[in-house]
């Protein structure tokens, strides 16, 4: 008989203590059809439910929390067994994050709108052996500033890591991305187990950057950075200048959009005249 089903929360960051930890009773210690609920006042933090059984409720953030929009992130730890995590939207719809498998390399991420409720629901799939199971992950949640995004935003995430970015989308990413960055790659490796594609990247001139991501030292005195993209991308080295744009992630780099700095001038000069640039980029 396996013991009782536990989830226990390790968080730190802004919201609360350094390594505040707590834990809960659940699965096979509560009520049939309830539901164990448990608030996590931290902006990032790591879950580990052994044993899943039944369902839990994660409340994200502190009191308050949700008077301005929010983003969180989660990244599965290798192998996530036993559960399922949802995001919970406004009117108790229920958004896939995470699934029983290897999981999207960085993760995944959600947005949520003024006035909502950052919560997550985390249910546990059905298995005669649960000893060995594990559904365990990594958050971090913080406060998005920008404006509400227009719909062509949707894919700018890890997500849509792997597909060409429209003309619009160069635009959007150059105005919302958390780094901006003009430069040349240095070289490519790959992470089989890890399911990631690592660039290094030379950085002529960091345009924005919300998180010190580059540093200085690389070759002829350029800045020098990783920026992670998803293996089944398949992303080589290529010549010529190119401007980086993504996202951060737990203190990682993950790529957006990555047009050739020649692409992008056009794309915004032909918006520019157009008057219908969403903001300005200091291209020179």
């Amino acid at each position: 008989m396996p013991a009782p089903a536990l989830l226990c929360a390790l968080c730190c960051g802004l919201l609360a203590p350094p390594a505040t930890a707590r834990s809960v009773h659940s699965g096979l210690t509560q009520e049939p059809g309830s539901v164990g609920q448990l608030a996590l006042a931290c902006a990032e933090g790591a879950i580990e439910w052994l044993y899943p059984a039944g369902a839990l409720r994660l409340t994200l953030g502190g009191p308050d929390a949700g008077a301005r929009p929010g983003i969180a992130c989660l990244r599965p730890a290798r192998p996530f067994a036993g559960a399922q995590v949802f995001a919970e939207r406004a009117g108790g719809a229920l958004e896939l994050l995470l699934a029983e498998g290897p999981g999207p390399a960085g993760g995944r991420c959600v947005r949520w709108g003024p006035r909502e409720r950052r919560a997550l629901f985390l249910q546990a799939t059905p298995h005669r052996d649960i000893s060995r199971r594990v559904a365990a992950f990594r958050f971090e949640v913080r406060e998005d500033g920008r404006p509400e995004l227009p719909p062509q935003a949707h894919g700018l995430g890890v997500d849509g890591a792997c597909r060409p970015c429209s003309d619009a989308e160069l635009l959007l990413a150059a105005c919302t991305s958390d780094f901006v960055i003009h430069g040349t790659i240095h070289g490519v490796t790959h992470d089989t187990e890890l399911q990631e594609s690592v660039i290094t990247v030379l950085a002529d001139r960091v345009l924005r950057q919300t998180l010190p991501l580059f540093q200085a030292g690389g070759p002829g005195g350029q800045g020098q950075a990783s920026i992670r993209t998803p293996l089944r991308c398949g992303v080589r080295p290529g010549p010529g200048t190119f401007l980086f744009m993504g996202w951060s992630r737990f203190g990682e780099a993950w790529l957006g959009c990555a047009p050739r700095f020649q692409e992008f001038s056009r794309a915004y000069a032909d918006a520019h005249a157009a008057h219908l640039h969403p903001c300005e980029v200091a291209l020179h």
